[in-house]
């Protein structure tokens, strides 16, 4: 298959802008801005570079084809004659998803997941396992049945480097979004007062060092029969690293965190660039240097407890930064306005809800303090 075609870049609902700035700066071909996430066109190779490269996107499905079926035994006969080995490999063991629309005449998503399972094993010899190692996603709409490989495997948020977690962590590829709303741009220090297991300070000090957020993991990819080891390997190599001329801080009153953002800087290769720091936000100190963005993701109730407790901590917050950090700009992540709110800093307006661990939230901004 060396005829380019359609690829999904999908990312956190309301962060499609940012992910088309991107893809844009990686230099996919005409993106284009959908809901859930972005298209390009490309080939096999634009598939694993943007699974190496992306730092935003959630996972990166490859549109392989499509045909169209009006009733199941359409549907069964072309699957069987759909071309599965151009991409498929039959030693790799598959699963199937099915969706369904209203305006499709298919309408059982699971009737149809039995049928193309069936195809697949008795046409073209393929394992069909709930635990396989690749994923169809099949799309049925208007009656025209899209087939998608998820090229990536596990969520693109999981880079490799980093196992110790703590409580309501932030998804890499949130943190990444987030960073570059808040207009990151990897030229400035960043500060993170709340920081946990160092996401936002470890995403920030690998785009400084032009670090490819998928240098460590496997994918999905790697088992198809589209896959050139050489070629990947040879993609992997590529890219120019620097060491940042700007360091990054981060404190936490626990010290259990201090201790795992540490370990994660470290597995991540950036641990001589962020100094950790066991200590309550409140007497977070600015650091020597120039100015540069604050970010940080606290406790709120919805995830926490009694929320009640929380507006003293985000009133310490907000007077220790306006106090320490005249010049600087901040990013603040929570549920609840009123908790931002108390802080007493000058947020603009929120923009859109953000979907984080089951729970609804927003960026908070601020200008310069």
């Amino acid at each position: 298959m060396t005829t380019p075609f359609e690829i999904f870049m999908v990312c956190t609902p309301g962060f499609e802008q940012a992910l088309h700035a991107e893809a844009l700066e990686n230099g996919f071909a005409d993106p284009q801005i959908t809901s859930g996430g972005i298209t390009t066109t490309g080939t096999w190779e634009d598939v694993w570079r943007a699974n190496l490269v992306m730092r935003g996107a959630t996972r990166i499905l490859a549109r392989v084809g499509s045909f169209m079926a009006f009733h199941l035994a359409q549907l069964d006969k072309r699957a069987r004659k759909y071309p599965w080995d151009d991409v498929l490999r039959q030693d790799v063991p598959v699963r199937v998803e099915v969706s369904t629309s209203k305006k499709s005449k298919i309408y059982h998503a699971g009737a149809a997941t039995q049928r193309i399972e069936t195809a697949l094993k008795e046409s073209h010899g393929m394992t069909i396992a709930a635990d396989a190692p690749v994923a169809l996603k099949v799309r049925i709409d208007d009656n025209r049945v899209t087939i998608s490989v998820d090229t990536s495997g596990e969520s693109l948020h999981k880079r490799g480097h980093k196992e110790a977690v703590g409580k309501a962590p932030m998804r890499e590829t949130l943190a990444a979004l987030m960073l570059r709303e808040c207009g990151y741009t990897g030229n400035e220090p960043v500060v993170d007062p709340m920081c946990g297991s160092g996401t936002f300070l470890i995403e920030a000090a690998e785009m400084t060092m032009g670090l490819n957020p998928g240098r460590t993991r496997e994918f999905a990819f790697q088992h198809l029969a589209t896959y050139d080891d050489a070629a990947w390997q040879d993609m992997r190599r590529m890219g120019e690293t620097h060491a940042p001329t700007q360091h990054f801080h981060g404190s936490d009153r626990d010290a259990g965190a201090i201790r795992m953002a540490t370990a994660n800087a470290e597995r991540a290769g950036v641990a001589d660039h962020i100094t950790f720091q066991n200590l309550s936000a409140a007497d977070m100190k600015r650091p020597a240097g120039p100015p540069g963005l604050i970010i940080c993701n606290p406790p709120y109730g919805g995830r926490i407890g009694n929320q009640n407790m929380l507006y003293g901590v985000y009133a310490g917050l907000g007077e220790a930064l306006k106090r320490e950090f005249t010049g600087w700009r901040v990013g603040m992540v929570t549920s609840e306005a009123g908790l931002a709110k108390a802080s007493g800093l000058p947020f603009k307006p929120k923009g859109p809800a953000i979907p984080h661990g089951g729970l609804k939230v927003w960026l908070f901004q601020t200008g310069t303090l």
